[in-house]
């Protein structure tokens, strides 16, 4: 069985570069996100203050359709009272009877009024209620949305002066590189849009997927020279014995942006 050799010079500064590019990109992208994600967490606050705005208009709505059907009320009370008070001075039946009539019509009139004034007080409660949520979910909403809004402004305020520290950083492995094996690392990169390496496991490309040749497998587990993927075109490396993970920054997905 052929033991694994230490991994190359060459092949330890792509590792590095790859994950360098990986950090720079991560936070690159979080500082293009956080407009959006800022705007996004003013639409939460916009949204639950329409929510309220459009429950006191309900409201406001109640109460003046309540103020209207009052100001009718009144007018068929005082009408009733007049008819009443008429009542007391007819002179004949047909006099008496055509004023009855028009007793009973003013309080089928107050009674209409007086049902639809408490429907609406019953629906006033309501409408009381629904306003007291949404405020106390505006309220709610404000306070998440300023602690979120705080820690990704926190999150980000120190990212210009990191992604400077990394690009140092990324000189510093440039500077150690042979011209050919960097320009290796940029045709792999802009391929691949910024994956250039990838795990040689069990026979095969994590990247890709594919099969690797025999003779490819044994040539990456020396590590004595750069091998790419005759799929993909990666640069393939190994893990030294006993790793349980890939070397931080060389997988597919970059760092998260803050939450």
């Amino acid at each position: 069985m052929l033991k694994s050799t230490p991994m190359s010079p060459d092949l330890e500064r792509i590792i590095r570069l790859q994950q360098l590019d990986n950090e720079i990109e991560s936070r690159r992208k979080a500082l293009a996100d956080l407009p959006a994600a800022l705007a996004a967490l003013d639409a939460r606050v916009e949204a639950r203050q329409t929510t309220l705005s459009a429950a006191k208009q309900r409201q406001t709505d109640n109460q003046g359709a309540r103020r209207a059907l009052e100001k009718d009320l009144a007018v068929v009370q005082g009408r009733l009272t007049k008819f009443k008070d008429q009542l007391m001075e007819v002179k004949t039946n047909k006099e008496y009877t055509a004023m009855q009539h028009e007793i009973v019509m003013a309080q089928d009139g107050v009674r209409g009024f007086e049902d639809q004034i408490l429907e609406l007080l019953v629906l006033a409660d309501e409408l009381d209620t629904a306003v007291k949520t949404a405020d106390a979910a505006l309220t709610k909403e404000k306070n998440e949305v300023a602690k979120e809004r705080g820690a990704r402004e926190q999150a980000t305020s120190t990212m210009g002066a990191e992604i400077e520290g990394l690009l140092k950083q990324r000189g510093a492995v440039v500077s150690e590189m042979t011209r050919e094996t960097l320009a290796l690392f940029d045709r792999v990169s802009s391929r691949h849009k910024g994956s250039v390496v990838a795990e040689a496991r069990d026979g095969h490309c994590t990247a890709c997927h594919v099969r690797l040749r025999p003779q490819m497998s044994n040539e990456v587990r020396r590590g004595d020279r750069l091998i790419q993927c005759e799929s993909c075109q990666r640069i393939l490396f190994l893990l030294p014995p006993g790793s349980a993970t890939t070397p931080p920054g060389t997988g597919a997905t970059p760092a998260a942006a803050p939450r």
